[in-house]
């Protein structure tokens, strides 16, 4: 019987997004399995390595050349049983590296019945029916924007930020602050649906503004984030303060000169993530990541659907419509990992810090283990789960084992895991990282991902 121990050939895209060249973290790990026959152009931008069996860019064996997707068609047992006839014989999540040296799109990605009414519409620009829930992990310093900022902050820049005001109008900025005034931070239920209802309209009129109204309106926000933007400051956040907001417009027009984004951010809220932090997007839920390099696991899809920061295809009245509109601080949308409690740390692991933690959002299709040896010879033994892993290094060198096979395990190294096979990682390096992404529908951990 085979050893359920894959190593996988995995590829990267070429969007015009990504870091170029050896900056590419995902170039790099594509680059670190010699039968990919990748040679990095220095020139050339690298932003996404997938993992996985998704049909855009599937996952191969590395020594037979045979399909991931393939694989876990013609032996279930490799995902289980369950799992595969769940999820139509494919894997339930898609595991990827990004690697941004510009802005993202603003996007957002379909729930799972707006996804098959959209790919049923329009297959070119929608083309799978699933819904794309995602984790980001950093792993270099990364920042982004994320959901609509607390009520009380968009209306303070609505008041201080003088091309945003004229832009929307006086009379839709009013009524944004006549209609959330005094129970920005409610919790009664009829509260936060009026609320979200005057958030959708402004967002909506600002969203619905022609190019050229958005590019005279730019460029009166760049003069004013050029002279230190006093206008940016407050808002009521932690990190809102006028310079770094001033820096941040000017950074975006750099890169989309007059671009509807540079004032979709004053609804956003503004994130970074220090390496090891975490987030959490539910489907419809608004975002653009901006610069860094993370680990991203989501459901198995490819839908986006976008706004701004992008000369790709834009349908900003199917965004404008889909959006939860839920306002929030960033703190909420952050995730706080657990230490992940199947997993057998050896002694010299213990003695030297080294640590397993879970990533576990409110979903089924996926979790993620981040597990850091900090000494040579440090081991850590994951419990035989009911479903598919995939393992990536990401720094350093160690060794996977499931029953009698070992294979190395260097940085940028992907390995399948099939269900219910004990997998043992080995350190042979001071500082061996990887990510375990899976999936378990029976027992699975109750960490709960978002607070």
């Amino acid at each position: 019987m085979q050893v359920p121990l894959i190593r996988l050939q995995c590829g990267v895209n070429s969007y015009e997004w990504g870091k170029v060249g050896h900056e590419s973290a995902a170039a790099k790990f594509a680059a670190a399995t010699p039968s990919n026959k990748l040679s990095i152009e220095q020139e050339k931008p690298y932003a996404e390595l997938w993992m996985g069996t998704h049909p855009s860019l599937p996952s191969k064996d590395v020594e037979t050349q045979r399909s991931l997707l393939d694989m876990v068609q013609d032996n279930q047992a490799l995902m289980s049983t369950e799992i595969s006839k769940k999820y139509g014989e494919k894997l339930p999540f898609l595991f990827k590296v990004l690697s941004i040296r510009k802005a993202l799109s603003i996007q957002a990605h379909p729930n799972k019945k707006l996804a098959e009414q959209l790919h049923e519409k329009d297959p070119k620009n929608y083309p799978d029916d699933n819904h794309k829930p995602e984790m980001t992990i950093a792993v270099t310093p990364f920042d982004g924007m994320c959901g609509f900022r607390p009520l009380k902050e968009i209306s303070h820049f609505l008041s201080t930020v003088s091309s945003l005001r004229s832009l929307i109008g006086e009379s839709a900025a009013k009524d944004f602050e006549n209609a959330v005034s005094g129970h920005e931070t409610s919790d009664s239920e009829k509260d936060v649906e009026k609320n979200k209802k005057a958030l959708q309209a402004a967002f909506s009129t600002l969203m619905k503004i022609d190019k050229s109204t958005i590019a005279s309106a730019a460029k009166e926000l760049v003069a004013s984030a050029e002279k230190e933007g006093e206008e940016f400051a407050g808002g009521g956040g932690p990190s809102n303060g006028g310079k770094e907001l001033a820096d941040l417009v000017i950074r975006l027009n750099g890169q989309f000169e007059g671009d509807i984004g540079l004032f979709v951010l004053f609804f956003l809220n503004y994130v970074k993530l220090e390496i090891g932090e975490a987030m959490f997007l539910k489907a419809d839920d608004i975002h653009a990541y901006l610069s860094g390099d993370i680990i991203e696991c989501m459901a198995s899809s490819d839908n986006v659907v976008r706004a701004g920061f992008t000369p790709k295809f834009q349908d900003i009245p199917t965004l404008t419509t889909m959006l939860t509109y839920s306002y929030a601080p960033i703190s909420e949308q952050k995730m706080h990992p657990t230490d992940y409690p199947y997993v057998t740390l050896n002694s010299t692991a213990y003695s030297s810090s080294s640590s397993a933690i879970l990533y576990d959002p409110p979903i089924e299709e996926f979790s993620v283990v981040k597990t850091e040896l900090k000494k040579k010879g440090a081991k850590a033994t994951f419990e035989a789960i009911a479903g598919p892993s995939i393992f990536i290094c990401t720094n350093g060198e160690g060794t996977i084992s499931v029953g009698p096979k070992t294979e190395e395990l260097k940085t940028g190294f992907v390995y399948f895991v099939g269900a219910t096979a004990e997998c043992v990682l080995e350190s042979q390096s001071e500082d061996f990282t990887t990510f375990k992404a899976f999936c378990e529908l029976s027992g699975k951990e109750s960490a709960n991902g978002t607070k």
